[in-house]
Order: C-alpha cells, then sequence, then structure tokens
C-alpha cells in the first residue's frame, strides 16, 4: 500500500493503529451479506443452524479482502470528512 496518494497526496496512515476503527466498518459491511446467507443456506438446504453457520463463513471467505479494502477507503473518507486539516 502507498503511504500517500499519488494524485492528492492524502497520507494513507496518520498514525499507528489508524485503520483500528476500519475493523468496526469491515463489521458493519459483513453482517448484511453474511446474515443473508446463514439465513438462505439454512432455509433452501435443511441443514442444521450450525452447519449453515459454517457454509455461510465459508462462502463468505474469499469476499473478506474486498471488504477489508472497501472498509479501510471508507474509513479514510469519514476520517477526512470529520477531520480534512490534519
Amino acid at each position: 500500500m502507498y503511504e500517500q496518494c499519488p494524485h492528492c497526496g492524502h497520507t494513507y496512515e496518520r498514525e499507528p493503529g489508524y485503520f483500528l476503527g476500519a475493523l468496526y466498518v469491515s463489521y458493519l459491511l459483513s453482517i448484511p451479506p453474511g446474515l443473508v446467507l446463514v439465513l438462505g443456506i439454512w432455509h433452501f438446504t435443511r441443514w442444521p443452524f450450525d452447519w449453515s453457520v459454517g457454509a455461510a463463513f465459508l462462502a463468505y471467505l474469499p469476499l473478506v479482502p474486498l471488504v477489508t479494502r472497501w472498509a479501510r477507503v471508507l474509513w479514510m473518507h469519514l476520517d477526512w470528512h470529520f477531520d480534512p486539516g490534519a
């Protein structure tokens, strides 16, 4: 990952632990599709609920890098919106 944006010069990681807040954003982004996967698998396969949760976890796993990237971008935008001068 670049240290600064090549176009505008925005510093991505302004302090150690800067992206800790992105974990909360990632969690919020993951709840709706995870819930849809669990309930869909549970409804259509009639597997036990714990098996459905495991299957949804495995199905969602390839999307984790994409959601992590989106969460970091959203976190930077939120930070810039509320504290543009820092």
